[in-house]
């Protein structure tokens, strides 16, 4: 894609960017955009960013000769390049939606847009509702933490940001648009929301969704109340963004979509003036409630009351853990609202969802004891999955083993909590590496360690930093009918130390563990 600089940096361009000063009066093609140097291309437009780790002001020379041929930038600088156009911004980070907007022609204004934010069950419910699109017979897209489909099929997400930075925000929109798709589906996290990143803030949402909202990344957001907050964004967007879409879609009216059993509930109803749907697990009055539910490994039934009207639908889902229904609920709510079509209409598509890689996924070699995969690593979601699977191994005389660390350079208020959590429901804990970034591994494990009460060291608990040696000491221990239940990496690819990035499959390396063990299945 190419496109002249003043086709796409205009002057409603420059209102949304915070446009300062521009140095240089060429109009150069921009064949694309970059906020790593090292990824430049030549006619790219370079964003210079202040990162944690290092200042990409500090690059800019560098990015020109790699080919940029304009620099968006926040910082005075000690000299120009009269090789290149430079547009100073108030935040250059804050000017990559605004601009990747413009560059790509604003493709959310010509696709329905659903977003789903919450601590848990983001990706899950991005990927129901994309899978429900498609069953429908529509031509939908999704960006998700766990993968993508921008209309050339689902592939992996290879980066540990649940929402990626604007441009590929964007670009993933506008592969969705040239593939001819009409729906996205995003996966917002509360970053992607925030006005410090503004991932988000130029993506015209037709659909909101709020899963629940628990205790997440408070090192990022400084309190919970902020981080709920900046998890509302998503609503507003409805106010701000209605009416603006073209064409066939101009007519639709934003929705949102709210988990009646959250506590906040109600303050993510009053982020937006648009209506307003929502659903409950525990039977509480909403437009859809469970009223009865039976779960199993393989899947749930479950009852379901649809109001107005109190029709009774059943559903029955093939998603491993009872908490899906809820995740089941909100898809269909999001789908039912964007065709203008009744819940029941999708009640035979439900069988046939597929759950997410990495989310409750069973690795099986032949071996008498059972593994899971699960991505949970927040309180929340160890509350969550711990009880029911308590009930079904430690009231049949099973223990249950579980694996996991807790990421570096995040809230560390939550390490005491998750052990405690885990220790209250595991007769073994195993802790491990998660990402521990530039802390020191073994400092982790032992913050999480001394929420662990009533476990002894090198008996029923263990701090093993290698995540390879910590799942062979989990199933060395797992007896016929046990469970080792590996938390906190699920779909991801890599272990974040500081100075690399070490290549990491979760259900690859059980896998592998299994087969050293003498289990080929």
């Amino acid at each position: 894609m190419e496109r002249r600089l003043s086709e796409f940096f205009t002057a409603d361009t420059e209102g949304r960017a915070g446009f300062i000063e521009r140095r240089g009066n060429a109009d150069p093609c921009i064949t694309g955009l970059e906020y790593d140097s090292r990824g430049i291309k030549k006619g790219n437009l370079y964003f210079a960013l202040d990162g944690l780790h290092a200042d990409g002001h500090a690059f800019i020379s560098d990015a020109i000769a790699r080919g940029a041929l304009a620099v968006v930038h926040r910082a005075e600088l000690p000299r120009y390049d009269s090789g290149a156009v430079f547009i100073r911004v108030k935040d250059s980070r804050f000017a990559m939606s605004p601009v990747a907007d413009a560059f790509y022609g604003s493709p959310s204004r010509r696709l329905l847009v659903a977003g789903v934010t919450g601590t848990e069950g983001k990706s899950t419910t991005v990927y129901l509702i994309y899978q429900l699109l498609t069953l429908a017979g529509k031509k939908a897209g999704f960006v998700s933490t766990v993968q993508y489909d921008s209309g050339g099929g689902e592939t992996a997400n290879p980066e540990h940001q649940t929402t990626p930075e604007a441009t590929a925000v964007h670009g993933h929109l506008d592969a969705m648009l040239r593939n001819g798709l009409e729906y996205a589906v995003l996966e917002a996290s509360s970053h992607g929301l925030s006005p410090k990143t503004n991932r988000l803030g130029d993506a015209a949402f037709d659909a909101a969704v709020m899963t629940n909202v628990t205790h997440e990344h408070l090192e990022f957001h400084g309190t919970w109340e902020q981080y709920r907050d900046d998890k509302a964004n998503l609503f507003r967007a409805l106010d701000i963004w209605k009416g603006s879409k073209r064409g066939l879609f101009s007519g639709l009216a934003p929705f949102g979509v709210i988990n009646a059993d959250d506590k906040s509930a109600s303050f993510f109803a009053g982020a937006t003036k648009q209506k307003i749907f929502s659903y409950s697990k525990n039977g509480a009055a909403a437009d859809l409630s469970v009223l009865g539910l039976e779960s199993g490994s393989e899947g749930s039934s479950y009852r379901v009351r649809v109001q107005p009207g109190g029709e009774i639908i059943a559903l029955n889902d093939r998603l491993p853990g009872a908490f899906n229904c809820a995740n089941v609920l909100a898809g269909l709510l999001v789908v039912s609202g964007l065709l203008d079509l009744p819940v029941r209409d999708f009640v035979p598509l439900v069988p046939l969802l597929k759950p997410v890689r990495g989310r409750m996924t069973k690795v099986f070699r032949g071996q008498d004891f059972t593994v899971l995969v699960d991505y949970a690593h927040t309180p929340s979601s160890f509350e969550t999955i711990f009880p029911p699977l308590s009930e079904e191994y430690r009231t049949r005389g099973k223990k249950i083993i579980s694996v996991f660390g807790s990421a570096g350079e995040r809230d560390t208020g939550k390490r005491g909590v998750q052990g405690r959590i885990a220790a209250a429901y595991s007769d073994v804990v195993v802790l491990t590496d998660e990402d521990p970034r530039g802390e020191v591994p073994m400092d982790i494990l032992k913050e999480i360690a001394s929420g662990c009460a009533g476990k002894k060291r090198n008996e029923d608990l263990f701090l093993i930093p290698c995540r390879g040696e910590a799942i062979r000491k989990a199933f060395s221990l797992a007896g016929p009918g046990d469970l080792a239940l590996l938390l906190g990496k699920g779909h991801e690819n890599s272990i974040i130390y500081a100075g690399y990035v070490m290549p990491y499959d979760e259900i690859t390396e059980a896998e592998k563990a299994l087969s050293e063990m003498g289990y080929d299945a």
